[in-house]
């Protein structure tokens, strides 16, 4: 089964309106689609760059920014392992001690293991997963921490209002809209009900995370590729409270991976008697069955693992999709007319380090700067400051971060994933070498197909995954997201290779075993759609049934993840 030959195309129509923002739309200068690292550090460059304007009499001075979230509160949708490198929050923060940072601490040593079912083997630290200097952290209080200072500096923060759509005239984007809510079942106006809002902008940043549906569809309309397709893992996260947290930030590989699927686990101290841990799995991965939350649950009948999960309580579940594809699937262009796209919608992760934070601050921050520059030389222009911004003044971002980039892991590491596409051992001996050369060798790109491309043949037998006192069922992980979501809310994913279209039983089997949140079942030869439990996690909008915005606030609702 090749999971592609069924998955519904981009509902492009849906997402990008060839329309002007209505009479009643909240004007902006400057509009950042996404309240996570990247829009929320982009915001507050472009503040700072406006708060000096306003001081020297500059064209930036009364710039009027607004950062739009779907997420009922900051950092409620973020989820990350997180290891931080501190370099964008020095960048944005010049003055500002460390101590002041929203961080947990620094990391006091790293440990890789490679795991049997029942034995580990202490492995000596790869040079890109080195920590020293770098801090563990939660994504939700860094978010959270990041728009108070955004606040303080003026920009508009409008959480609950996911982007339904960009808005465009003659090519340009001039401003998006936003998802109507309190509509029933049948999308119906109900209870509570709140029609769309426009919002105009002379430049609206994509930040959407991975598998934006704004940036996907934009960058369809213009053409726009990559040299490799972009690539994604799963991952799947746990909080627990434990009595004895490890003293090193702990990364597994081995079991309970098969040797053809990439990836493996995470455990962090987070202060007190805090732990994370995770599982971390390829979605290019050949089997029917890929389960990552069961891989997880058996994860945890680890000796090594149960030892440190004995006597503590899971208060924190999640999963999101991870853009795996390296330098390789950067789109060729993130700019155009009155648009630029940053973060994980740029696919900024560098696998070999697992790192992606502080290339989504850096991006958003070289996206500001990039703004900056093109309102202050267009200034003198006819146009004035009305009107979308040309692409041509907006393309200095995308040579400035691909220069970023040229000097640092995420370049040097580009065909590290890659080289496991042959397997675990081949893979690690080829991935070893390009750490070795620097990443000179093999010198020529690694090509690569899409996720939903591959052939799904084989099967993991997971029935056993949940035989542990520390388990936790999908449902019971679904209520510990936090998650909220109206039952009788329109379903916002869209299954089927056409509309109307049956799925088959097969594809079913598939989409079930792979959601962590129980969103699918298959029923006989049916497949049933529970909307509500989806935590926007996009693992299935990358093999299968397209995700689609839905009525702000809905989703999980994270604290510490």
């Amino acid at each position: 089964m090749i999971p592609a030959s069924a998955q519904p195309p981009l509902p492009r129509a849906r997402f990008i309106l060839e329309e002007d923002p209505g009479p009643e739309a909240v004007p902006l200068d400057i509009l950042f689609v996404g309240g996570g690292p990247a829009g929320l550090a982009g915001a507050i460059r472009l503040a700072q760059l406006a708060a000096r304007d306003r001081e020297g009499g500059g064209p930036l001075a009364d710039l009027e920014i607004g950062v739009l979230e779907k997420s009922g509160e900051l950092g409620e949708h973020c989820l990350s392992g997180a290891v931080v490198n501190p370099e964008a929050f020095r960048t944005l923060f010049p003055d500002l001690d460390e101590a002041e940072l929203p961080l947990r601490g620094r990391v006091a040593g790293d440990r890789v293991l490679l795991l049997t079912q029942r034995g580990r083997i202490r492995l000596p630290t790869p040079p890109s997963m080195r920590n020293h200097g770098h801090h563990v952290a939660s994504i939700c209080e860094l978010v959270r921490w990041l728009g108070a200072r955004a606040e303080e500096l003026g920009v508009n923060v409008f959480t609950g209002f996911p982007a339904d759509a960009l808005l465009m005239r003659g090519g340009q984007v001039v401003g998006v809209r936003t998802t109507p809510a309190g509509l029933d079942r049948e999308g119906n106006p109900a209870g509570g009900y709140m029609p769309a809002t426009d919002l105009s902008a002379r430049v609206t940043v994509l930040a959407e995370g991975t598998r934006g549906p704004l940036s996907l569809a934009w960058r369809e309309r213009e053409g726009v590729g990559s040299a490799n397709p972009q690539i994604f893992a799963l991952g799947v996260k746990e909080l627990w409270e434990v009595a004895h947290p490890p003293d090193a930030v702990t990364h597994t590989m081995g079991w309970p991976l098969p040797r053809d699927a990439f990836g493996g686990s995470f455990i962090y101290p987070m202060g007190g008697n805090l732990v994370s841990l995770g599982l971390v799995v390829g979605l290019d991965a050949p089997y029917v069955d890929l389960d990552v939350h069961a891989l997880l649950q058996r994860f945890k009948q680890h000796p090594f693992v149960s030892r440190i999960l004995d006597g503590g309580e899971l208060v924190e579940w999640g999963a999101k999709t991870i853009p795996e594809g390296g330098y390789h699937a950067i789109p060729d262009r993130l700019s155009g007319d009155g648009l630029l796209i940053a973060g994980d919608a740029a696919g900024l992760v560098d696998v070999a380090s697992l790192k992606g934070i502080h290339y989504a601050m850096r991006s958003g921050v070289l996206a500001a700067d990039a703004i900056g520059r093109a309102l202050s030389d267009g200034r003198e222009e006819s146009d004035g400051m009305e009107g979308a911004v040309p692409a041509a003044r907006l393309a200095s971002y995308d040579a400035a971060l691909r220069e970023s980039l040229v000097q640092d892991p995420l370049y040097r590491n580009r065909n590290q994933r890659l080289a496991f596409k042959s397997g675990f051992f081949a893979g690690g001996l080829k991935a070893g070498l390009m750490q070795a050369t620097g990443g000179t060798w093999p010198g020529a790109r690694i090509p690569s197909e899409p996720d939903a491309a591959g052939p799904r043949h084989r099967r993991l037998g997971l029935d056993s995954a949940y035989d542990s006192e520390h388990a936790v069922a999908k449902v019971d992980a679904v209520f510990r997201s936090g998650n909220a979501t109206r039952d009788d809310i329109p379903s916002h994913l869209l299954p089927g290779p056409a509309a109307g279209a049956e799925v088959s039983p097969e594809m079913a089997e598939i989409y079930a075993s792979l959601c962590p949140a129980g969103v699918y079942e298959r029923d006989g030869d049916r497949l049933v759609v529970n909307a509500p439990n989806c935590i926007d996690c996009k693992a299935t909008d990358v093999l299968g049934p397209r995700w689609t915005p839905r009525e702000g606030g809905s989703g999980p609702a994270y604290k510490r993840m």
